[in-house]
């Protein structure tokens, strides 16, 4: 297949078009580096199969020959970025979703939609389930994530429904590995690179709001499967082993060996209190599930963030 990625310079772009190329399919990797960077994709450049185009989704997209797929992965998608980049953050998931469905219409190609567990917000249904309608404060400051979001699922079935594209819908939910930059805002690479700093690790409220956590590997998989079926969603693909945000602060200063402290801060505004996916859909029509658990994935994702983080406890380069 001949694939356009776009966000691929992304922490999970970039994975997404590595499992593309060991598959033997042929990658169009897009970014405009607002969020992503070159080296998630330093080793795919020169290589057979991967080319790449730095360019802003949100304008008219032109590809020249057929497309077999478009997959939608551009977006700010960390809690600092999209509060940094309001703006951005609704264009892409709006004009950006708007511009990549029309490439896909265009060329007859099968498109997958990168949605979040966000759109379920602040639920008051557990775990989450692909029929819930969410819980969400459209004007609050984590809004203009959650929305883009939603809008662009809408946006994605009007195009199903209407102009019979051929579309996917997957709900991410939290997803941690190599390749996160170390100041994203995301909890596991805040808690890591703090540890390894020896840096109080900071936890909002009192730590018992609770996250699933899913390796990348566990989730580019499940998406990949989604992809390739015939489902179109939207589909949950996440870790259902539920963690509370202490715990996984306690996990991460004992596995990198630290002496750090916990320092609790305000809790933010609509900051969810708990999310777990409900994944019977995905193991009933994909046949997936994780493989990876919380202390697998850690052991895999902190030798990664010590090669960023020098002896001083500075970061070695800014992701």
């Amino acid at each position: 297949m001949r694939v356009l990625i776009t966000g691929a310079a992304g922490f999970l772009g970039s994975h997404l078009s590595d499992r593309f190329i060991a598959e033997g399919h042929e990658v169009i990797g897009v970014d405009n580096f607002l969020t992503g960077h070159p080296d998630n994709i330093a080793h795919l450049i020169g290589k057979p199969g991967f080319s790449f185009l730095q360019y802003d989704v949100t304008n008219f997209i032109y590809v020249e020959g057929h497309l077999d797929g478009v997959l939608h992965f551009a977006s700010p998608a960390s809690p600092i970025d999209y509060l940094e980049l309001p703006i951005q953050t609704l264009k892409v998931g709006s004009l950006g979703t708007h511009k990549t469905l029309g490439l896909a219409k265009e060329k007859r190609a099968r498109y997958l939609i990168a949605s979040t567990s966000e759109v379920y917000g602040d639920p008051e249904v557990h775990p989450q389930k692909e029929d819930y309608w969410g819980h969400v404060n459209p004007i609050g400051p984590r809004g203009v994530y959650d929305e883009a979001k939603r809008f662009a699922e809408a946006m994605t079935m009007a195009y199903r429904r209407f102009h019979d594209v051929d579309t996917r819908i997957v709900r991410i939910f939290n997803t941690y590995g190599p390749r996160m930059r170390p100041y994203d805002g995301r909890v596991v690479s805040n808690f890591i690179v703090q540890a390894l700093r020896g840096d109080p690790l900071t936890v909002y409220g009192d730590g018992s709001q609770t996250r699933s956590f899913c390796y990348v590997s566990d989730l580019i998989d499940g998406i990949y499967r989604l992809f390739m079926s015939d489902q179109p969603g939207p589909v949950n693909i996440g870790n259902p082993g539920e963690f509370t945000v202490l715990e996984l602060a306690q996990k991460v200063i004992a596995m990198t060996d630290s002496r750090s402290q916990i320092d609790f801060r305000p809790l933010p505004q609509d900051d969810p209190r708990q999310r777990r996916p409900d994944i019977t859909l995905a193991r009933e029509t994909l046949g997936w599930e994780p493989a990876i658990d919380l202390d697998a994935g850690l052991a895999r994702t902190i030798p990664a963030f010590r090669k960023l983080v020098d002896e001083s406890g500075a970061v070695a380069r800014a992701l």
